[in-house]
């Protein structure tokens, strides 16, 4: 299973949210860059990056940053956050993001969507936000009647990368992974699906690998050291244990 250390980006700097809440707010680093750098130096393999300014207002303000991060690490990066029109996309594909998350706009707009899927296949990712197991749009501001499933579903046979799926009550809490809704959504779909929102531990990763999930996006969690990269790699399978890994005070900041 992969693993995608999350670098969500409010202001130019690295932060988390509590179940999207923008007023409750945690600042993990000062400098996007360097952490990117920081979780590549520990054996990261892929990025997932966040632009909350743009998925709040649905206008994307950090390309800059996240343009630098890509430059800098050459990581797999994926990005998500107000990508809403095609140009913004191409853009970012164009300076080497590999994928992009879209949400809201597949929500609002399935055959803009669609076409985007066709003309960059392998490359678009579907993002569902759900709350109470309805897909929330618009920074998690608006929620709609769909539940995840019926909106994976109609999009399964487009030739997306992946779905990304958050479980919002989890995001940011840690309080432990929706395993059965992660789960009863990979089992509806034959695309590949990444698990978000409330991984606390490391049995967290072992249950989702062991549920099928493909990937998972690792946030808080890693952010407070409550296990190191390393564990996590180890955990999800993608290598064997090394020494060290977890994040401190003076790297991450």
């Amino acid at each position: 299973m992969e693993v995608w250390p999350a670098i969500d980006i409010r202001g130019g700097r690295c932060v988390r949210l509590c179940q999207g809440d923008f007023n409750r707010e945690t600042v993990y680093g000062e400098d996007p860059v360097e952490m990117a750098r920081h979780w590549q130096r520990l054996g990261a393999m892929r990025l997932h990056i966040v632009d909350l300014d743009g998925a709040r207002t649905g206008n994307p303000t950090n390309f800059p940053v996240i343009i630098k991060i890509v430059q800098a690490t050459g990581l797999v990066c994926q990005v998500g956050g107000g990508l809403r029109q095609t140009e913004a996309v191409a853009e970012l594909l164009g300076a080497g993001v590999a994928r992009v998350v879209i949400g809201t706009r597949a929500i609002k707009d399935p055959q803009w969507f669609r076409e985007l899927c066709r003309r960059f296949p392998g490359q678009i990712v579907l993002g569902l936000d759900a709350r109470d197991g309805l897909v929330a749009t618009d920074g998690w501001l608006e929620t709609t009647r769909e539940s995840a499933v019926e909106v994976a579903q109609r999009f399964q046979d487009e030739p997306i990368a992946a779905i990304v799926y958050t479980d919002i009550a989890s995001d940011g809490m840690l309080k432990g992974v929706n395993v059965a809704a992660m789960a009863a959504l990979q089992r509806s779909v034959s695309v590949p699906v990444i698990a978000s929102g409330g991984i606390t531990t490391l049995e967290d990763i072992r249950a989702l690998k062991a549920a099928g999930l493909a990937g998972c996006i690792l946030g808080r969690a890693l952010y407070e050291q409550r296990f190191s990269l390393s564990e996590a790699l180890e955990a999800a399978g993608e290598r064997e244990a090394t020494e060290g890994g977890s994040v401190s005070a003076n790297s991450a900041r």
